[in-house]
Parts: C-alpha cells; sequence; structure tokens
C-alpha cells in the first residue's frame, strides 16, 4: 500500500477516535451529574439564607424536586 493511503487511513482513525470520545465523554458527564447533582439542600438553604429568605423544610423539599425534574426533562 502506498504512504498516501496510510495517512487516509490514520486521518479517518484519527477523526472517528475523536468523535467517539466526545460521545463517550458526553455520556459520562450526564451520568455524573445525575448521581451527584452539582447543588445539594445545604446550598439551598445558604443561598435563600443570603438573599433575605427563610428556608423552610418544605420550601427547601419543593425546590430540589422541581430542580430534579427540570433536569429529567433536558
Amino acid at each position: 500500500m502506498s504512504t498516501g493511503i496510510w495517512v487516509l487511513i490514520v486521518i479517518i482513525v484519527a477523526v472517528l477516535g475523536f468523535i467517539g470520545g466526545f460521545f463517550a465523554a458526553r455520556k459520562y458527564m450526564e451520568d455524573y451529574l445525575k448521581k451527584n447533582p452539582p447543588i445539594n439542600e445545604q446550598m439551598m438553604r445558604t443561598m435563600m439564607i443570603q438573599m433575605g429568605q427563610k428556608p423552610s423544610e418544605k420550601k427547601l423539599h419543593q425546590m430540589m424536586n422541581a430542580m430534579k425534574n427540570n433536569y429529567g426533562k433536558k
């Protein structure tokens, strides 16, 4: 086989590797964020206090459930 064919094969394999790696990393991050949400109730409580609101447990649970439902729809 000539050198031109080898170069073409290497380029095709590299492009396929980049595309496959992108989608694998994307899937991994989606699963990671679903298992480990970036915000928890303690962080939400702190944000509400900083905004001048008094966080009740009911309100915290409603907000967390709304965030989980919103994330699941995407």
